[in-house]
């Protein structure tokens, strides 16, 4: 019920005005470009373990209340480091595999990985101070 009026609220934005102009600005395509959703296996190795940038994985799933909180911060931060580094969102209900594979048990469960290795992980949800953080020391900044 709370999800719902939640996204009545959403829809009911103006399409006009200065609260519209916000909200395109948060949806850059810079944004839409540092941020993709896994589509199988083979692209997660083409895509997250062959990248040359640094990629953050946040394994979700649709059904998951945390992970709703967490994603749009999450893509938010990295959109801001322009390009730095890449976001790759994996539904652990279509890619059950790469869960297994990557010791997935919670979500969200978010790894940071360097040249196809974990560098990084923390599972559950965190602030927007901590993301920071945690990215900064992904990109070595």
């Amino acid at each position: 019920m709370a999800q719902r009026l939640a996204l009545q609220r959403l829809l009911a934005l103006p399409t006009r005005g200065p609260l519209a102009s916000h909200g395109r600005a948060f949806g850059t395509s810079a944004g839409r470009r540092s941020t993709f959703n896994v589509q199988d296996g083979s692209d997660f190795q083409n895509r997250v373990v062959n990248s040359p940038k640094p990629v953050v994985v946040d394994f979700h799933a649709q059904w998951c209340g945390p992970c709703k909180i967490l994603g749009p911060r999450l893509e938010k931060l990295v959109a801001k480091q322009e390009g730095k580094v890449l976001m790759a969102k994996v539904d652990i209900d279509d890619h059950t595999d790469l869960a297994i594979e990557y010791e997935v048990s919670a979500v969200p469960t978010v790894l940071a990985m360097k040249n196809g290795d974990v560098v990084d992980k923390f599972v559950g949800i965190k602030d927007e101070d901590q993301l920071e953080a945690f990215l900064k020391k992904l990109i070595g900044a």
